[in-house]
């Protein structure tokens, strides 16, 4: 039995700015096009207001600290990280949502909203620990991330990653990336554990990795 193709992403946070070009061809692509139910397109719908499938999270922490002769010592740091839907290998969006309406495809192994299913519950959003599906408040619909399958019919890469211009995002099948970059570093602060949706995401870790800080700009994302 052949093995079900599955397709996934890298992120290099140790080349990661934060520069949010990610973010923003995203978000312009979701004004060319919204998904509907059944993979068909409504074009020209305008952008979501506050809805952002990719957001990029700057974490960082440390402290100052005055010597006894007066001079200052500090241990402060940030990182950014880059992330959108992960299309997760157990999806808690497609076991939370009522409707079937939130799937995981057979052949890419992308999670979709099948939106002429979806009643905008907010049940996949809830149980979604990476805050990938968000409620178009005017079509009552929840939309996310749809690893920009469009393009990848076409043999390109999804627009995040086309628009990184320090390569730090990478996107492919998750075979040819474990052998391109391994298995990664495990998944850092502000991400939670691999465990609860066995996510489709390589991480290489910033050196700063390990420590304890907070996500500073809440705001953004």
């Amino acid at each position: 039995m052949t093995e079900q193709t599955q397709y996934g992403f890298y992120l290099d946070t140790t080349k990661c700015t934060g520069c949010k070009a990610c973010h923003v061809s995203c978000k312009d692509r979701q004004g060319e096009v919204i998904r509907k139910g059944n993979d068909s397109a409504e074009q020209g719908v305008p952008k979501i207001e506050g809805v952002n499938w990719r957001r990029v999270y700057e974490y960082g922490g440390g402290t100052w600290s005055e010597n006894a002769d007066g001079s200052f010592e500090q241990s402060v740091f940030t990182y950014y990280a880059s992330i959108g839907c992960n299309h997760c290998n157990e999806p808690v969006c497609v076991k939370a949502c009522p409707t079937g309406a939130m799937h995981k495809r057979r052949e890419d192994g992308l999670v979709h909203v099948a939106t002429d299913l979806c009643i905008g519950c907010n049940s996949c959003a809830k149980a979604c620990p990476y805050d990938a599906p968000q409620l178009d408040t005017q079509r009552k619909v929840m939309t996310k991330c749809d690893g920009c399958f469009d393009r990848l019919a076409e043999g390109k890469q999804p627009i995040c990653v086309g628009s990184c211009p320090l390569r730090a995002l990478d996107f492919d099948t998750m075979e040819n990336l474990k052998e391109k970059y391994g298995d990664g570093d495990g998944h850092i602060a502000p991400l939670p554990s691999e465990s609860i949706t066995s996510p489709n995401l390589i991480i290489k870790a910033n050196k700063h990795g390990g420590r304890e800080g907070e996500v500073l700009n809440y705001a953004e994302v």
